[in-house]
């Protein structure tokens, strides 16, 4: 019988981020518990209170994951020689395969209503965090078309509207990437 290799502590706490996500993703933070983030992980929920002291840390570290990853969408994509509608393209791209990777964020954000203020009030923090991406790229790539005034209020629709899009892929899993990234892509370029 073959030796089971023994996992790292890393490499566990991956995995209960992992089945947290998809546990908080299904349940919401009121309806998740930490026998079942436990059982999704394959560990016991000692090792879960282990890695996090609460089932609040938890969530709030998934969140956290979620707004440290907002500036990568961009960052990954080298603008060189892309025009505009490429260069959006081609980071709607990137972004929806994210979207499709962590579905949970989205829930998270934008569907699960539970939680304490602090909850709350982290979910805020990630929704601005994506309006001052977008709002960074506008500046960049508009070239000035947008008058400074309206950049925050056109990233809050853009944000918004990508977000809502981000959902409607969710909700409808049999629709190709393309039709997603074909509509974010003529959304985003018309506001630029």
């Amino acid at each position: 019988m073959p030796e089971q290799r023994r996992i790292s502590g890393e490499e566990r706490r991956a995995l209960i981020v992992r089945a947290a996500g998809k546990v908080f993703g299904r349940e919401g933070y009121a309806g998740a518990r930490i026998e079942d983030i436990a059982a999704a992980a394959h560990v016991t929920k000692p090792i879960v209170y282990r890695h996090f002291d609460s089932k609040q840390a938890l969530y709030m570290a998934l969140l956290e994951a979620h707004e440290a990853d907002l500036p990568s969408f961009i960052q990954a994509i080298d603008p060189q020689g892309l025009e505009a509608d490429q260069l959006v393209r081609a980071i709607l791209e990137h972004w929806f395969d994210y979207v499709r990777e962590n579905q949970h964020a989205w829930f998270m954000l934008f569907r699960d209503r539970s939680g304490d203020d602090e909850i709350q009030a982290l979910r805020r923090r990630v929704n601005l965090r994506a309006r001052e991406v977008i709002a960074a790229f506008i500046t960049q790539y508009a070239d000035g078309r947008i008058p400074a005034g309206q950049v925050e209020p056109t990233a809050e629709a853009l944000t918004n509207g990508l977000a809502g899009l981000a959902l409607w892929w969710i909700d409808n899993p049999d629709v190709p990437k393309e039709v997603p990234v074909d509509v974010g892509t003529r959304l985003v370029t018309s506001a630029l």
